[in-house]
């Protein structure tokens, strides 16, 4: 079992910043890749990036690439998400995931786990 806690979320202007973090529980952590996705209201949820076990490789949607960055910490099991000249298109509630692979995936079905989510709002 893998409990995934997200934080960092809330409003910001549009050409702002957020990072958000996702802490992990287990001591496997660095054996996951690991995702963010995210969800508008009325839309389906979406990949947004993702990061293999070591950090050493990460896949982007097209739409967020270039101003977002997803990083790890092996040893603070935390996951990162940096988002940089935010649109108000990004709004939407983000979540992490973990899949039980060392490789990345840019499908939701391929995780196992996922958190509560955290808000993002980014008003024009």
């Amino acid at each position: 079992q893998v409990l995934l806690v997200e934080s960092g979320g809330g409003l910001v202007q549009a050409g702002g910043s957020l990072r958000l973090s996702c802490a992990a529980s287990g001591r496997t952590f660095s054996s996951y890749a690991m995702g963010w996705f995210r969800q508008a209201p009325g839309k389906e949820r979406e990949f947004v990036a993702a990061i293999n076990w070591s950090g050493g490789r990460t896949d982007y949607a097209d739409s967020v690439k270039g101003r977002f960055t997803i990083s790890r910490d092996n040893a603070k099991n935390t996951v990162y998400l940096q988002m940089n000249s935010l649109k108000p298109e990004d709004t939407g509630v983000y979540y992490c995931a973990a899949r039980l692979d060392f490789s990345i995936s840019t499908s939701g079905a391929e995780y196992r786990y996922w958190g509560q989510g955290t808000q993002v709002t980014v008003s024009s």
